[in-house]
């Protein structure tokens, strides 16, 4: 079984050191070490799995992006790690700029995974989907009004439309999409016409956008597709009945396709146990490997074939837009200035 620590907090450098992975593990031959943003339940069978079938144990460090970013930046040429899970292209940008990955080159990866979702000098690589979708009250809208993420811009949905803050990584990426697709001039035309349609202002996560729409304190909502699926599958009635209240809306089929971001990973510069890192990834390509991975969260896994949840195959073929995802964090800084200028908060 993967041995697993958690930091909850960004906490004090004492703290953080008792909480070190032994230097000896660390070192060790058999092991691998993992930063991971990461907490879903059935990571570990992922884990669980990955020893049963090389041999190599898998220890795992929890905690936000953020944190485990500013960890590895700290401890240096000492740091343990080996692998950096995270989530968002922006999230893996961020972890690039610090100098966080080393290159790899892996027949394996390359085979398997789309060129959309490996970094083109292979530092990080995409291993699972996620959908920033709209989402539309069933008993009050029409979702023939809406065909793509631009339309949401339109005069006509003036205060109409529920989304989450600026400071979102999942909305700086979408707006990341939309300065690729349309240049920086649309971009913030397009965020203006979303502030002029909101209907209150960015409060709450995915799931309050959701909740809003089925409240009907707003048409329209923009969230990521498994927040959906959440509150479609959760053991609370209540949560089941407002997802029955909501519709969703797969953006931009006839255009450039559906925004999707990334659950990512790479191997860490410095990597202690490199070629065990190496074989951890080309791991997660698997089929296996992305059954379990797209499952702990009900995303899209990224190797073609490979089954999906019965939710998400029921919306069946979805054109999706092919920039490759290191775009999305290559524009982050101008999408937030964006959402500074425009007043998006």
């Amino acid at each position: 079984m993967a041995k697993r620590s958690t930091l909850t907090n960004v906490l004090p450098a004492a703290v953080l050191a008792s909480l070190m992975l032994s230097p000896t593990a660390a070192l060790a031959d058999g092991n691998v070490n993992i930063y991971s943003a990461r907490h879903y339940d059935t990571d570990d069978a992922l884990y669980e799995a990955f020893t049963e079938r090389t041999g190599i144990e898998v220890q795992v460090l929890e905690a936000n992006s953020d944190q485990l970013i500013e960890r590895i930046e700290r401890e240096g040429e000492a740091s343990p790690a080996d692998v950096l899970i995270t989530v968002d292209a922006g999230r893996l940008w961020r972890a690039q700029q610090a100098g966080v990955f080393q290159s790899i080159e892996s027949d394996v990866l390359a085979e398997r995974l789309p060129d959309r979702l490996r970094h083109p000098d292979g530092l990080w690589f995409g291993f699972s989907q996620r959908m920033r979708t709209i989402f539309y009250n069933r008993e009050s809208f029409d979702p023939a009004r809406v065909d793509t993420y631009e339309d949401l811009a339109e005069p006509e949905f003036e205060g109409e439309i529920c989304i989450r803050s600026s400071s979102n990584i999942y909305n700086q990426s979408l707006l990341a999409s939309l300065i690729d697709a349309h240049g920086e001039e649309e971009a913030q035309e397009w965020a203006q016409g979303v502030v002029d349609n909101m209907a209150r202002q960015p409060q709450g996560g995915d799931t309050d956008q959701i909740r809003g729409v089925a409240a009907g304190e707003c048409q329209l909502a923009v969230a990521n597709h498994y927040y959906y699926v959440r509150l479609l599958k959760s053991d609370d009635p209540n949560d089941r009945a407002a997802a029955r209240k909501v519709g969703m809306i797969l953006p931009n089929q006839d255009g450039r396709g559906a925004h999707m971001n990334v659950g990512g990973a790479g191997v860490v510069e410095g990597a202690p146990n490199r070629d065990n890192a190496i074989r951890f990834l080309e791991y997660l390509a698997s089929d296996e490997a992305q059954e379990l991975f797209a499952k702990g969260n009900n995303e899209f896994p990224v190797v073609e074939g490979v089954k999906r949840d019965p939710v998400l195959e029921s919306w069946g073929n979805i054109h999706v837009d092919d920039i490759n995802v290191s775009a999305l964090g290559r524009y982050n800084d101008e999408a937030v200035r964006i959402f500074d200028r425009v007043g998006w908060r």
